[in-house]
C-alpha cells in the first residue's frame, strides 16, 4: 500500500493527499501535536450542502461537553475527492479553528469510504477517536451512551496471555475489555453477513463508533478495503486481535438524513451498492474459499449417490436411507394436507407412528419441502447429507476461528475433522441427524457469551431458540453434547477455579433464561414425544452398543488407511462404528496437551476427551484378548432418564470436535515455531496422524426396483381407503424397501409392519420397527430359509386375526427369492389362491364392512 503525500498547512487547518493512506508529514504533525483527549472522523463526499452545518454543530456540542481548551477535542474532515465545494464549506465553517483540520483526497475519482477513514484516522491524536458522518444521522449526544462503556474498560485490567504472545488467550473465559463501543442501527442479518452500511442501507454500526484512540489507528492502519466495508473489516479486525468482546454493540437513535443535491440518489446507491458487494467478496473471500473446500470435500464422500439419484442406494445404510427418506416424504404429506406433523398412521398400522419420538428432523424437512415437492424425496436426502456436512464444518471452523486461534487455514482443518472425522462418515451412512451438526457450534458459542456476561438476556434468549431448533434436528446429538459441555465445565472448574467461579453466575442465569424460552415453545412437541400415542420409555439396544478398546485406536471402514473386516467386528454394523480415530491421531491430540498443558482449556479439552472415551465404552469393558470384563463409567448414566435411550458408543463422537480444536492449536503454534526444519517436522507429524483417517466416498449399490403394481398405481384396486398393504414379507429394521414404495406412491396406501422406533409390550419399552405379530414373523422365517410349518387351522386362525390387526386390504408378494415356497404358504393360510398383477402376487383380503365373514374375500 502506498500513502499519499499530505501537505497541511497548520495556519488554515487544511491538507490534500492522494492515495488511501495517511503520508509521513501528516504522522509527524499528529506526533508533535501531542495527544487530545477525543478525535472526531467525519468522511465526506459531495457534502457542500451539509458538511458546514455538521462542522459547526460539532463544534459546538464538543465545546460545551468537553472544553474550549485546544487539548481536549480535535476535528478531522476527510474530503474524498469532491467535486462540489465540499472543502470550501468545510474550509469556512471551521473559520481558522486550529482543532479542525481539512485533509483532502485527491486522485481520479472518489477513493472510497474506507481509503477516507483510514486517513483520517490515522491523522488523529486523541485518546479516544469518535466516527460520524456528515449528515449527523446520529444525535451528538448519543455519545453519553457510548462513552461509559469505553471508559469502565479502561479501568478493568487486561489479563496477560497464559501463553506467549503470538497466540493470545482467546480460549479464557475472562470477558475482554471492549476496544470500541458501536452504535447499533442497522439490521442485524446485514452486519452478520458483513454488508456495509451504504445508501438505499440502513447505515451499519460503524456510522456512529467510538473507539480507543492506539486501537482505533492501529486497526484501521492494517485495514485494506478502500470501499465503505471497511466498517466490517475493522470490526472483525479488532475481533480477532482482542477477542469476541472487543467490540460492544448499543443501540441508538437514527435520524433520517436530508437528500444531497449532488450526484442523484438512484445512481449514487447503485455505484455503491456494486462497490460494496465487491468489498463484501473480498472482505469473505478466505471464508467464501474455505466453504467452498468443504462443500467439494462433503460432495466428494456422497458423489457416488448424486452420480444416479434414482438408481442409487448407500451400500453400508442398511436401511437407514429407505426410512429418512420415508421420513422426508411423511412430513411433507403431513404439511401439505394439514395434517398433524408429529404423528402418522402411514406405517405401522393400525397404532401409527409417533413422529416426534423418531428422528424425523422436522426442522430440516418441513423448511424442505418446497424441494421435496419439485425433486423428489432422494434429492432432499442427498441435499441434507452434502450441505449439512459441509456447513457443520464451517460453523466449526468459525467457531475455532472466533474462540481459540486466528489462524485461518489452523481452524479451517480443525474445523474439518470435526464434521468428516471417522464417526461422522459412518454416520453420513444415513443417520443425517449425527451428520447436520451446524447448531452445535453455535449454541456452543452462545454459551460462552453467557460466561462472558455482556449481555446475558439477550444471549439466553438466542441459546433458548437455538437449543429449541436443534430438538427438531437432532435430540440425542444436542444430549451427547450437552454432556460434553457438562464435562468441559466442570474439568474448567478443576483446573481454573476462580475463573470458573466468576463465569457460573452469568452462565447459570443465562441458562435459566434460555430455558424459560425453550420449554414454552417445546411443552406440546415434548409431551407428544413421551406422553402421546405410540410414545415408549426407553430403546433397547443390545449389550454391545458401547465402543470396544480396540475401537478407539483401529481405523473405521470408510477412512483411507481402514479395514471393512476389522470394523465391522469392533462395532454394531456400519453406522455405528463411533470412534475409530487411529491411534495416530489419538497419539497428536495427547501430544498437543501435553505440549500446550499450561492452557487452560487445553486441559479441560483433555479432560473431556478423555472422559467421553471412558464412557463410549459401556456399563461393561471387555477386556481386549482376555475374558476379563470390567465395570465401566456408563454403568453410573445408563438407568437414568433419557440417557438410558441412548447408544453410548456415540459419546465418542464428543472427541470430534475436542481434537479439532487440538489439532488447530497445535497448527497455529506450530506456523509460529522459528526455524523452517521444526516446522516441518511438526507439519509432517500432522499429516501422519490425518491421512490415515482421511474419508473415502462412501460405497453405493444399485437400488431395488419397485414393483410395477405401485408405480403403475395397480395396487388402487386392492387397497382401498383406511386399509393397509400387507408386503410380504412384512417391512421391518432389516428390509424396508416397502417404505420406499410407499414413497414412490405418495403415501396413497397404508403400510402393516415398518422401520420406526415404537413402542412394546405393557411397559412400552422402545424397540425398532413394529410389535411383531405370529404371520410377519412366520413369513420373515421363511423368506430367509426357514421351512414352511404345516398349516393347521390354529395357523389360519392366528392369520386372519393378524391380518384383521392390521386392516389389510391385500397381501402383495413380490417376485424375489423363495416367491414359491411364500406364495404356496399363503395360499394354504388363506385357502385361496392369488392373482398375478405385473410383478406382483396378490391376496385380496379385507377388514371392511362390505368384506365376506373371516376377513377373507373369495375371487372375483
Amino acid at each position: 500500500m502506498t500513502g499519499p503525500s499530505v501537505n497541511q498547512n497548520p495556519g488554515t487547518g487544511t491538507g490534500t493527499g492522494t492515495g488511501t493512506g495517511v503520508g509521513v508529514a501528516a504522522a509527524a504533525q499528529r506526533a508533535a501535536a501531542g495527544p487530545v483527549g477525543l478525535s472526531v472522523v467525519i468522511p465526506a463526499r459531495t457534502d457542500g450542502h451539509r458538511i458546514g452545518a455538521a462542522v459547526t454543530a460539532v463544534r459546538e456540542y464538543l465545546d460545551a461537553r468537553s472544553g474550549s481548551d485546544p487539548g481536549d477535542w480535535e476535528l478531522v474532515v476527510v474530503d474524498d475527492g469532491s467535486a462540489d465545494d465540499t472543502a470550501a464549506a468545510a474550509r469556512a465553517a471551521a473559520d481558522g479553528d486550529p482543532r479542525i483540520r481539512l485533509l483532502r483526497l485527491e486522485g481520479p475519482g472518489p477513493r472510497g469510504r474506507g481509503a477516507a477513514l483510514r486517513t483520517g484516522v490515522a491523522a488523529t491524536t486523541g485518546r479516544r477517536v469518535l466516527l460520524t458522518d456528515a449528515g449527523l444521522g446520529t444525535p451528538l449526544d448519543e455519545l453519553g451512551r457510548l462513552e461509559p462503556l469505553l471508559a469502565a474498560a479502561a479501568l478493568e485490567p487486561v489479563a496477560a496471555p497464559e501463553s506467549d504472545a503470538a497466540a493470545p488467550e482467546s480460549d479464557s473465559l475472562a470477558a475482554e475489555a471492549p476496544a470500541a463501543v458501536l452504535g447499533r442501527t442497522g439490521s442485524r442479518l446485514v452486519r452478520a453477513l458483513g454488508v456495509p452500511g451504504i445508501p438505499g442501507f440502513r447505515p451499519d454500526t460503524c456510522g456512529f463508533a467510538l473507539f480507543d484512540g492506539d486501537r482505533a489507528r492501529a486497526v484501521f492502519a492494517a485495514s485494506t478495503l478502500d470501499g465503505p466495508a471497511v466498517d466490517a473489516e475493522v470490526t472483525r479486525l479488532l475481533r480477532r486481535r482482542a477477542g469476541a468482546g472487543a467490540v460492544v454493540e448499543v443501540p441508538v437513535r437514527r435520524r433520517r438524513a436530508p437528500r444531497g443535491d449532488g450526484q442523484p440518489r438512484a445512481r449514487r446507491s447503485a455505484a455503491d451498492l456494486s462497490r460494496a458487494f465487491g468489498d463484501l467478496l473480498r472482505l469473505n473471500a478466505g471464508g467464501l474459499t474455505v466453504a467452498a473446500v468443504f462443500l467439494a470435500l462433503s460432495f466428494y464422500v456422497f458423489h457416488g449417490l448424486w452420480a444416479d439419484l434414482d438408481g442409487r442406494y448407500l451400500k453400508d445404510a442398511l436401511q437407514d436411507q429407505n426410512q429418512w427418506e420415508w421420513f422426508v416424504g411423511v412430513a411433507t404429506d403431513n404439511i401439505t394436507h394439514l395434517r398433524n406433523p408429529l404423528f402418522t398412521t402411514a406405517q405401522g398400522m393400525p397404532d401409527g407412528v409417533n413422529l416426534m419420538a423418531n428422528a424425523t428432523m422436522l426442522g430440516l424437512t418441513v423448511p424442505l419441502i418446497p424441494v421435496t415437492l419439485l425433486f423428489g424425496e432422494t434429492v432432499t436426502f442427498a441435499l441434507v447429507l452434502t450441505l449439512g456436512m459441509a456447513a457443520s464444518a464451517w460453523t466449526w471452523y468459525w467457531l475455532i476461528r472466533r474462540r481459540f486461534t486466528p489462524n485461518r487455514w489452523a481452524a479451517a482443518v480443525g474445523g474439518a475433522l470435526a464434521a468428516f472425522a471417522p464417526p461422522m462418515v459412518s454416520h453420513a451412512n444415513g443417520h443425517p441427524n449425527f451428520v447436520v451438526l451446524f447448531m452445535l457450534p453455535l449454541i456452543v458459542d452462545r454459551a460462552l457469551r453467557l460466561v462472558e456476561g455482556r449481555n446475558v438476556v439477550r444471549d439466553g434468549v438466542l441459546l433458548g431458540l437455538f437449543a429449541a431448533y436443534q430438538i427438531f434436528v437432532g435430540e440425542e446429538p444436542l444430549l451427547i453434547a450437552a454432556l460434553g459441555m457438562l464435562v468441559f465445565c466442570l474439568a474448567y472448574l478443576a483446573v481454573d477455579r476462580r475463573r470458573a467461579l466468576t463465569a457460573a453466575r452469568p452462565l447459570l442465569r443465562g441458562l435459566g433464561i434460555a430455558l424459560a424460552v425453550c420449554l414454552p415453545l417445546l411443552a406440546f412437541p415434548l409431551y407428544w414425544q413421551f406422553l402421546g400415542p405410540q410414545s415408549y420409555h426407553s430403546v433397547l439396544h443390545g449389550d454391545n452398543a458401547g465402543n470396544s478398546p480396540l475401537a478407539l485406536i483401529e481405523y473405521a471402514a470408510r477412512s483411507l488407511f481402514g479395514d471393512a473386516e476389522t470394523a465391522g467386528r469392533l462395532s454394531m454394523n456400519t453406522t455405528e462404528q463411533n470412534a475409530f480415530y487411529g491411534w495416530p491421531l489419538l497419539a497428536l491430540g495427547t501430544a498437543v496437551c501435553v505440549w500446550m498443558w499450561r492452557r487452560p482449556a487445553v486441559r479441560a479439552l483433555a479432560i473431556t476427551g478423555a472422559v467421553a472415551l471412558l464412557l463410549s465404552l459401556g456399563p461393561r469393558v471387555p477386556v481386549p484378548r482376555t475374558d476379563l470384563v470390567l465395570p465401566g463409567p456408563w454403568a453410573l448414566l445408563a438407568k437414568m432418564p433419557l440417557f438410558e435411550s441412548v447408544i453410548e458408543g456415540r459419546v465418542a463422537m464428543v472427541c470430534a470436535p475436542v481434537l479439532g480444536i487440538l489439532l488447530a492449536l497445535a497448527l497455529d503454534r506450530i506456523a509460529q515455531v522459528p526455524g523452517r526444519e521444526l516446522r516441518a517436522a511438526g507439519l509432517l507429524a500432522v499429516a501422519a496422524a490425518l491421512i490415515p483417517v482421511l474419508p473415502l466416498p462412501l460405497a453405493v449399490r444399485d437400488r431395488a426396483p419397485v414393483p410395477a403394481f405401485v408405480t403403475s398405481g395397480a395396487w388402487k384396486s386392492y387397497v382401498h381407503p383406511g386399509e393397509a398393504l400387507v408386503p410380504v414379507p412384512l417391512p421391518d429394521p432389516g428390509q424396508a424397501d416397502a417404505l420406499h414404495w410407499q414413497v414412490e406412491a405418495d403415501f396413497g396406501f397404508r403400510l402393516a409392519g415398518g422401520y420406526f422406533n415404537g413402542p412394546w409390550g405393557p411397559e412400552r419399552t422402545g424397540i425398532y420397527g413394529a410389535p411383531p405379530r405370529h404371520l410377519s414373523n412366520l413369513l420373515r422365517d421363511v423368506r430367509y430359509g426357514a421351512a414352511p410349518p404345516e398349516v393347521t387351522p390354529q395357523w389360519r386362525e392366528q392369520a386372519r386375526q393378524d391380518l384383521e390387526h392390521w386392516k389389510a386390504g391385500a397381501l402383495v408378494l413380490p417376485f424375489q427369492d423363495r416367491s414359491d415356497e411364500l406364495k404356496g404358504l399363503i395360499s394354504e393360510l388363506l385357502e385361496q389362491q392369488p392373482e398375478q398383477v405385473q410383478d406382483v402376487w396378490v391376496w385380496r383380503v379385507g377388514t371392511r364392512p362390505d368384506s365376506v365373514p373371516g376377513g377373507v374375500r373369495p375371487q372375483p
